[in-house]
């Protein structure tokens, strides 16, 4: 079904790790929509060209802080957290220092925006929350435990709000994609990397950015009258094969 181009006027939505990637794939597609969009990210460039932006450092305790104040004076329709890290590490080489700065970015600031914008979501009879996790919080494989631990946590998370505000008109799903073809995707695994990865993946190739967002946006509006507590898992097969 097409987009309709004013089909989110009116609505204010805000997307953490908004300025790159899958994240500001979502952003330009709900502005394209007509949205008031909020991107959250953590450089002081972004200010510069970026009209509604938000600077925070989510491993910032009091920054984090902050924005969920921000959030629930703004009170906004949509939240968007997309914003993540991962630290690759063996299993008995994690440091715990890496280990939480991994789970406060990953899962406890999605906990403190949400509960910020919660209250206002409930108060309309309207509201939602998407959590892009990953293939990790599916599946998993070797030195990605810390990773994977947050990212199996936000399922949970995102499953327990949606069953406790589902009568209120709230509705929380989770979105987990597989390689995706990013800027970050092209650094880390590089040419040699890519190539190896896509023999695991049957429709041979990653998924756009774009794709993701296009995803991200149905689940967060209004065609969207009756998903909530899932957790969708958009890989090109990778997980299933």
């Amino acid at each position: 079904m097409k987009n309709s181009p004013k089909e989110f006027e009116g609505k204010l939505v805000v997307v953490t790790g908004g300025t790159r990637g899958i994240g500001l794939a979502i952003a330009t597609l709900f502005d394209e929509l007509g949205a008031k969009v909020i991107k959250v990210g953590k450089s002081k460039a972004g200010k510069k060209d970026i009209v509604g932006y938000y600077q925070c450092n989510f491993e910032d305790e009091s920054s984090l802080q902050l924005l969920a104040k921000f959030l629930k004076n703004k009170k906004p329709d949509i939240l968007i957290n997309n914003a993540g890290i991962n630290i690759n590490s063996s299993f008995d080489k994690i440091q715990l220092s890496d280990f939480m700065k991994i789970q406060k970015v990953n899962i406890v600031a999605p906990l403190l925006l949400s509960q910020a914008v919660l209250p206002s979501m409930k108060s309309r009879g309207w509201g939602r929350i998407v959590n892009i996790s990953s293939i990790w919080g599916k599946v998993s494989k070797s030195e990605r435990a810390s990773y994977s631990s947050s990212k199996f946590a936000i399922d949970g998370m995102t499953l327990a709000l949606a069953l406790e505000y589902a009568k209120w008109g709230v509705l929380a799903n989770c979105v987990s994609p597989g390689f995706t073809d990013t800027e970050l995707t092209q650094k880390n695994l590089g040419p040699k990397g890519i190539k190896e990865v896509l023999k695991s993946v049957p429709m041979g190739r990653m998924a756009k950015a774009s794709e993701i967002a296009e995803l991200v946006v149905w689940l967060a509006s209004e065609k969207n009258s009756y998903v909530t507590g899932q957790n969708y898992v958009i890989d090109g097969g990778f997980s299933r094969a």
